[in-house]
């Protein structure tokens, strides 16, 4: 069971050792549900459970007893043969781990008639190994996606000015290329010439994009907007930040801490223990002279009532059930080890945009400036007009609100525009400009006008203080007013740090890509002082390794593939849902179907509460297995009464369990449960 519970590696190697770029060697995208009915694990898990409900029909409907039998044995082949064969591995490797034992346990309760009992163990055990194989291939196919960011090819210019198509992996370093408007730039590097505005929240998280001047630093595979740029390389194919963050990933899963449930800590003294123990019981007498058929149903006996059948229920019920309580409330949690460990968490980590912000640049105000004889609808009217044209993410931003408003958008003509510095379009008989403040503003002073552009330039200095983005209006060549669009806080994400502050008792920590000042003015709105701003994928990676190394279980919540990296380092990886790339999703151990982020700190308390019932199942079950073996050893227990006890303990300890599927222990999640 250690194997399949176990964080796994994710099986591929897209950086080769040898220098090859990343770029080089991703193979052709696959169909992700066919490539899940091509692992056997899965195939052979569905034939194991399909199995075993025919088996269990063909008992409820009373039908010959043999043919039950087969359906349960041929269930026993299809979901034991893997199990068995990584046991007899570690028997080879001399350790004996429950993979065997949960095998043997299952001969062993079909030994003596319990096949039913054995056919579930192996479907718990088959299904458990398919939900751990599907984990690891979605993760993989993940990465491999991530590597499409990066274009194949590249317009490399030579010394005389001509140009070159040539795949990307082959630009070296000090090599110039020319990325279109529109196009995904192919290289690490420094802006030459040009001016643009390059969206690169891939890399940074940054919700807008970002205006690139000569001297300016790009990345590959982030999007360029609607200028040209000539850019001279400055890192190879392989160590572009991309195939880092390929990389982060990969090293961050395969050297995660491995995490065992409780009864994966214990296996190998209690399966040594058990298997000892049952052939002693069985040798001993025989070689004192003991009959045969009652030596072997007493060693029998005492396999049935010292299997682990009740130790692992006591662990997965209270765990799959919070995990499907936690999966109605919309949260999915992967597996039961990830639900194990959520409730050991001891500091939580947020990324900025897409998680504690929406990820989507909203018009947050208008200011009209004096003498602009126009009205906020008007303004908002004929900027949207303007931008209506555009593919700007503020210029989207800025129709939206007209849409909002119920606003009416007049078609533009005469629409230009120029990267950094806005737009400008005719509507309606009059001239309307939208752009920087830098350029609107800082060649219109004049004698007559300094006033009014002293004071725009004041509330310009406002708006980016408080971490804001100022855009100004100008009508007719008179600046009329000042837009400001920023990304707009989750509504819940201030309640949420605080209730994720007294549950485990250390305040929040932020983790952005995105400037200082703005990361500064969101952490003020919702509670966090632990900031740490300008972040690339590897800086958030150590800055979980850095929390960690103190002492910290870190449980990061993040949305983006600039994430994935520290999701994976993280203890405990959280994405958003809705807004979340596939490799945040795919890395992540939990996700936040419906980006509620109350359900943080809820499933956090829910995860402790599991962890208090799996507690109280294995003492049960340890009391009633220790009576049931002390009465095999020392007297006569009858077989019967042994398979009640067991079967009595599994049934005990399963609906304990099962009370964490009631929507009242969300509820009281939800509203209570600190440290």
């Amino acid at each position: 069971m250690s194997s399949r519970l176990e964080e796994t590696a994710v099986p591929v190697s897209l950086l080769e050792t040898t220098g090859a770029p990343a770029a080089a060697v991703a193979p052709a995208p696959a169909s992700r549900r066919a490539g899940l009915r091509s692992l056997p694990e899965v195939r052979w898990a569905a034939l194991a459970t399909a199995l075993f409900a025919a088996g269990l029909a063909a008992r409820l409907t009373h039908a010959p007893g043999a043919v039950a039998w087969v359906f349960f044995l041929a269930c026993y082949a299809a979901g034991g043969w893997e199990p068995g064969r990584a046991g007899l591995r570690a028997l080879r490797a001399k350790t004996l781990d429950v993979d065997l034992l949960m095998v043997l346990a299952a001969i062993g309760a079909a030994a003596v008639g319990q096949v039913l009992d054995g056919g579930l163990l192996i479907v718990i055990f088959a299904t458990s190994g398919a939900l751990e194989a599907v984990a690891t291939h979605r993760t993989a196919q993940a990465v491999r996606g991530l590597l499409d960011l990066a274009p194949e090819q590249a317009t490399r210019l030579d010394g005389a000015g001509g140009e070159q198509l040539v795949d990307a992996a082959s630009l070296q370093i000090g090599e110039v290329i020319l990325v279109r408007p529109g196009e995904r730039i192919g290289a690490d590097g420094q802006v030459l010439s040009g001016s643009s505005d390059v969206d690169q929240a891939t890399i940074t998280g940054e919700p807008l994009p970002v205006t690139k001047n000569p001297g300016d630093e790009v990345f590959a595979g982030t999007l360029n907007g609607t200028g040209a740029l000539r850019v001279r390389v400055g890192r190879s194919a392989s160590d572009t930040v991309v195939a880092r963050i390929v990389a982060l990933v990969e090293q961050a899963s395969a050297t995660k801490a491995r995490t065992q449930l409780f009864i994966e800590k214990v296996e190998q003294r209690y399966s040594l223990a058990m298997v000892t123990a049952t052939l002693l019981l069985f040798v001993i007498p025989l070689l004192a002279g003991a009959a045969f058929q009652p030596t072997l149903l007493r060693a029998m006996t005492f396999m049935i009532v010292a299997s682990p059948c009740a130790v692992v229920l006591a662990t997965m019920p209270p765990l799959l059930a919070a995990m499907a309580n936690a999966g109605r409330h919309g949260v999915l949690v992967k597996s039961a080890v990830v639900m194990e460990q959520l409730g050991a968490t001891t500091r939580v980590a947020f990324d900025k945009t897409g998680t504690l912000t929406e990820g989507t640049p909203r018009l947050t105000g208008i200011t009209i400036l004096p003498g602009a004889g126009l009205g906020e609808r008007e303004v908002l009217a004929l900027a949207a007009a303007a931008e209506n044209p555009s593919e700007h993410p503020l210029g989207r931003a800025i129709a939206a609100a007209a849409h909002e408003a119920g606003l009416a958008i007049a078609p533009a003509d005469e629409f230009t525009s120029a990267p950094g510095r806005g737009v400008s379009a005719l509507i309606r008989g009059r001239r309307v400009e939208i752009g920087s403040p830098a350029h609107l503003l800082g060649d219109q002073a004049n004698a007559g006008a300094a006033a009014l552009y002293l004071e725009a330039r004041a509330r310009v200095a406002q708006l980016e203080d408080g971490g804001q983005t100022a855009a100004v209006v100008r009508v007719d060549g008179t600046a009329a007013a000042l837009l400001a669009i920023a990304d707009r806080t989750r509504p819940a994400a201030g309640p949420a740090v605080a209730r994720i502050s007294e549950v485990t008792g250390a305040a929040p920590v932020l983790l952005t890509g995105d400037n200082q000042r703005a990361a500064r003015r969101l952490a003020g709105q919702v509670g966090i002082d632990d900031v740490r701003a300008g972040l690339l994928p590897q800086d958030k990676v150590d800055a979980v390794h850095d929390l960690q190394a103190r002492g910290a279980r870190v449980l990061l919540v993040g949305d983006g593939i600039n994430d994935a990296p520290a999701l994976a380092a993280a203890h405990t990886g959280v994405a958003m849902g809705r807004a979340g790339s596939d490799l945040a999703l795919d890395t992540a151990d939990a996700v936040i179907m419906r980006d509620d982020l109350a359900t943080v700190p809820a499933v956090i308390t829910l995860s402790r509460r599991a962890r208090r019932v799996v507690t109280a199942n294995l003492i049960i079950a340890a009391v009633i297995i220790t009576t049931l073996a002390t009465w095999d050893l020392a007297g006569h227990l009858p077989l019967p009464l042994g398979v009640l006890g067991h079967e009595g303990s599994t049934v005990i300890v399963g609906l304990n369990g099962l009370r964490l599927l009631r929507t009242a222990a969300w509820h009281k999640a939800n509203t209570s449960g600190t440290r």
